[in-house]
């Protein structure tokens, strides 16, 4: 029904937060103990995987009519029965229970914020029935977790990491925008919202190029207020590199690369933004 390696969209963002915040939260200013950011780190990858597992598992709840209608989607594991909706339902309590312990065992402000986060992460799956916004929603979801990763550090929010959640924002809310010119014709049927939908494909496909182009200025932002060495730079080149490739591959006439846009290639955009972006904290100085 999910696959777990989708975790890899949003957790590389939060990983680089978390080293971002855990350079200079040791006792002398610098980088704390190994044990300690690592049983930190575990700590955080158990809470994304949770959240994410989660998220997912009520979007396929919340869509099951339109899942069954879809010809796209008909094959399923709810619509097919290879699930039923009974361990749904127990799974996405169960994966709830997962974030909210794991953010119990970092600090008192994370542990007070997962209701929070998890209401965020559940109500998603209902504002494409209206709101042509929900790209946005979705993509803020996945922003978040650089905000938790820091807040699970330093049990508090520094202001930087909203430049990084907002870029998150505009490029997981882009490939969403992406990913929706599938299902023009059926969202119009259905009456469920969408940019492609509203604007034609075409457009839409200009708006995930401008919010893709956004994503990489706010990248150069937080940088740029860290202060971060040229590894940083490399990263953000390879991932407008990516990101424009993405965008060859998907046409308004030829949308047959989707997938591979979707998957593949954000797949090795989160991968190596965190293979450089780490370089680059760590070898920068506090």
């Amino acid at each position: 029904m999910i696959k777990f390696e989708h975790s890899v969209f949003a957790l590389p963002y939060a990983l680089v937060a978390a080293l971002l915040a855990a350079r200079t939260e040791g006792p002398s200013g610098g980088w704390p103990s190994a044990g300690r950011i690592a049983w930190q780190l575990a700590w955080i990858v158990v809470a994304m995987v949770g959240a994410r597992s989660a998220a997912m598992t009520m979007n396929r709840i919340a869509d099951l009519r339109y899942d069954r209608l879809n010809p796209r989607t008909r094959g399923r594991a709810l619509v097919t029965g290879e699930l039923s909706l009974g361990f749904a339902w127990v799974f996405t309590l169960l994966a709830s229970g997962v974030l909210v312990f794991a953010a119990w065992e970092l600090n008192p402000l994370a542990f007070r914020l997962s209701p929070l986060a998890l209401a965020i992460l559940l109500l998603y799956s209902y504002t494409k029935r209206f709101t042509l916004w929900s790209h946005f929603v979705l993509g803020f979801c996945d922003g978040l977790s650089p905000v938790a990763a820091w807040i699970a550090i330093r049990g508090s929010i520094d202001s930087r990491m909203w430049i990084l959640c907002a870029a998150v924002t505009l490029w997981v809310g882009g490939f969403d925008v992406l990913y929706a010119c599938q299902d023009v014709e059926f969202d119009r049927e259905a009456g469920l919202h969408s940019i492609p939908r509203r604007l034609g494909i075409p457009r839409a496909l200009a708006v995930a190029r401008l919010m893709h182009a956004g994503m990489i200025l706010l990248l150069a932002w937080l940088a740029g207020s860290f202060h971060l060495p040229w590894p940083a730079w490399v990263g953000i080149a390879v991932v407008a590199a990516l990101l424009a490739w993405e965008h060859r591959l998907v046409r308004p006439n030829d949308l047959s690369k989707i997938n591979a846009a979707f998957f593949t290639m954000n797949g090795y955009i989160s991968v190596l933004f965190l293979l450089f972006w780490s370089a680059a904290v760590v070898f920068s100085r506090p």
